[in-house]
């Protein structure tokens, strides 16, 4: 009974010094899940972190193997899902035509994060449904990527409470890019 007893503590001990170690001992209120967070396993800075792959227009691959889903923006779906076919209904365009519209707007996503290193801000809620981190994605020169895809015209709005810090920034480049005719709009 004593060397069972003595297993389980070690054991304990075990994986309570691994979480020190490898999360610097982080403990986290979620107020999305409400509850205490005791992450396991490594720590990431996003303040300094590397865009492995470009998913789709409003959707990125980091280093760590998170997907970050950029907040405030919609871009039109380039894969075959059940969006696109809404999307669709919707728009009274033909699934061709959007999902044309969404590889230009991955095009540009791409050609402006990755392989870059960005550093990510974050609103209220960190993670979607899916447990996408959800973010405002920076360049290391300062560039506010979310706004420049909708300035550029690649994007419509998708403002979801309560993460709408930037909204009326969104709404202010989003109604000029349609004005100008600029990406999607020309």
């Amino acid at each position: 009974m004593k060397r069972i007893v003595f297993l389980i503590v070690a054991l304990f001990l075990v994986f309570v010094g691994f979480y020190i170690y490898a999360s610097d001992g982080k403990i986290t209120y979620s107020a999305e899940k409400g509850k205490f967070v005791l992450p396991f396993g490594k720590t990431y800075n996003y303040t300094d972190i590397l865009v492995k792959r470009v998913v789709d227009g409003d959707t990125l691959l980091l280093e760590n193997g998170e997907r970050v889903r950029l907040i405030g923006i919609d871009t039109p779906e380039m894969h075959e899902s059940e969006k696109l076919y809404r999307d669709s209904q919707r728009s009274g365009q033909s699934r061709s035509i959007i999902q044309r519209l969404g590889r230009r707007s991955y095009q540009f996503t791409r050609s402006l994060v990755e392989g870059k290193r960005v550093s990510l801000e974050f609103d209220v809620e960190k993670h979607d449904r899916y447990d996408r981190l959800l973010a405002y994605v920076y360049l290391k020169d300062g560039t506010f990527v979310n706004a420049k895809i909708v300035e550029e015209g690649y994007a419509s709005l998708m403002t979801i409470p309560p993460n709408v810090r930037y909204a009326d920034l969104f709404l202010k480049l989003y109604q000029e890019a349609r004005e100008k005719r600029r990406g999607l709009w020309e």
